[in-house]
């Protein structure tokens, strides 16, 4: 739209003639009737009578009308010299906020990717810990671990007192069968060589064994998250500069 049809635009929702429009102005219906055909371009004490006489303001009065033609034809009057500045202002602090909000969601895109690569958020290690049986008072700790130290090769207990009866030996062997039955235990942190847990019947004693990779799931929705931000302000960057050129 131009300045002209604006005018005529305005002057018709009034209910107002050419010639009771320029009566309200101070103007000849002539030279009313050139602005609206786009002849004439007001100064600005005319443009302030024109916003006067529809009891408009600037905003109303640009609204709608060519930011080509405005700058061309309308900058001169310091009114609208304002509104032009104070409307660059906003884009320009729009246009910070966009690109802030972009670059921040690169930043901790790029942050969460990392992490989760890197698992330093969730770690990826596991620590196993193995306990070979429950372990009762006065027997050593390690019974089930070095088996060679206290079980001869059929499998048979040494003897604790340094008597070796047949039947004890049974009676033992079976014994320890029954509380030989191997637990383990997966943590997510290291927690010395050995775990001393009290159970019904006894201790368990477990012992580090080896560290291995974990469950990466937590890690993978990093790096998924974290991607779509480091995407979703990147595509910001894009938009930005498209709407910009338009």
């Amino acid at each position: 739209m131009n300045i002209g049809e604006k005018i005529k635009q305005l002057r018709t929702n009034k209910n107002l003639t050419q010639p009771q429009l320029a009566e309200a102005i101070g103007i000849e219906q002539s030279y009313l009737s050139k602005l609206e055909n786009d002849k004439s371009v007001p100064s600005a004490d005319i443009f302030q009578a024109i916003l006067k006489a529809l009891t408009i303001n600037v905003n109303n009065f640009l609204e709608g009308i060519d930011e080509k033609i405005i700058h061309k034809d309308l900058k001169h009057i310091p009114e609208v010299a304002n509104y032009l500045n104070a409307d660059a202002a906003s884009r320009i602090h729009n246009i910070k906020k966009w690109l802030f909000g972009s670059a921040a969601a690169c930043v901790i895109g790029l942050t969460l990717i990392v992490a989760g690569y890197k698992a330093l958020i969730f770690g990826a290690l596991q620590y196993e810990y193995i306990s070979g049986g429950v372990i009762k008072p006065n027997e050593p700790t390690d019974l089930f671990k070095n088996h060679s130290a206290y079980f001869y090769g059929n499998g048979c207990p040494l003897p604790m007192n340094g008597k070796f009866d047949p039947q004890e030996c049974v009676d033992l062997s079976k014994n320890i069968n029954v509380r030989g039955k191997i637990e383990a235990l997966l943590l997510k942190e290291y927690q010395g060589t050995a775990i001393y847990k009290n159970v019904e019947g006894g201790q368990r004693v477990y012992f580090y064994e080896s560290s291995r990779d974990g469950n990466n799931e937590p890690n993978r929705w990093l790096m998924l998250i974290g991607s779509l931000l480091t995407f979703g302000g990147l595509f910001g960057f894009f938009v930005e500069f498209r709407l910009r050129k338009i």
